[in-house]
């Protein structure tokens, strides 16, 4: 596989949606979670990740890139890329691959193409506006697909993890990362306060943006390790682990792809 070409972009016969996430609008009117409301933060966006979660946010991405298990010359697709923080890693630690990343925030794909840019990777990274739920790229045209901290936010997550197996080869791999809400011990309930007040309270003040109280409030929604793992499985996703990070402040969620057509078959 080495040197081979990224996946064309091809349009997409569009996702059925159904409102999974987060409901709402921010004072501007965006949806929460949508591509408008991350063009409002993304000036900041990357500061904010650091003194968030106090800089371990960059140890994560680095446990997701070596889930992926890429071998040479390998295609990868970064959802919800935003500033490409997670794609540039990959990029960096895998110097044969080639890499496409996608986000619906125009604003968050402007700062991270400069990124891209500046760290001479625009030969073999490329960012690209899109949908999740409805993937502009042919069966199984990925050898790995990854996300970090944006399936939270999509409003249909089935149709998104069936849209991964589909374009995903059977045998390569699929790793989710996501914000968790912590439970239970005493370093559980530090990781809570941390999550509902000094989250939000610090992304109000550095930004001066009201989003960030979404972000306390999605976290608190999205569902426990073990339910998402099980919305994986019925997805056509085989394999699913979900490993928690840093108190159950974070969990990994790693699988298999079988091929475009487990997803149908278990969805009949």
């Amino acid at each position: 596989m080495t040197g081979a070409p990224a996946p064309t972009v091809t349009p997409a016969t569009p996702a059925p949606a159904a409102a999974t996430a987060t409901a709402g609008t921010t004072p501007d009117g965006a949806r929460f979670g949508s591509g408008a409301m991350f063009d409002a933060i993304a000036p900041r966006y990357d500061l904010l990740n650091r003194l968030i979660s106090l800089g371990v946010d960059q140890r994560w991405r680095r446990l997701t890139v070596e889930s992926l298990r890429l071998a040479e010359g390998a295609r990868v697709l970064d959802l919800a890329t935003g500033t490409a923080d997670l794609a540039i890693q990959i990029a960096r630690r895998h110097p044969s691959t080639q890499l496409v990343g996608l986000d619906p925030s125009s604003g968050m794909l402007t700062i991270g193409r400069t990124k891209v840019e500046r760290g001479g990777l625009a030969d073999r990274l490329t960012l690209v506006e899109g949908d999740a739920q409805a993937l502009p790229f042919p069966d199984a045209s990925f050898d790995g697909v990854c996300m970090a901290f944006g399936i939270r936010n999509v409003q249909d997550r089935p149709c998104a993890l069936r849209e991964m197996a589909r374009v995903t080869r059977p045998g390569g791999r699929i790793a989710i990362l996501e914000l968790s809400e912590p439970r239970g011990g005493l370093m559980g309930a530090l990781a809570r306060f941390h999550v509902h007040t000094v989250v939000p309270a610090m992304g109000a003040l550095l930004s001066g943006k009201r989003e960030y109280r979404y972000l306390q409030e999605s976290i608190a929604r999205f569902p426990p390790p073990e339910e998402f793992a099980a919305i994986m499985r019925e997805a056509g996703l085989d394999e699913v682990e979900a490993r928690p990070l840093t108190f159950g402040v974070c969990c990994l969620f790693t699988a298999t792809a079988t091929g475009p057509g487990a997803a149908m078959v278990r969805a009949g």
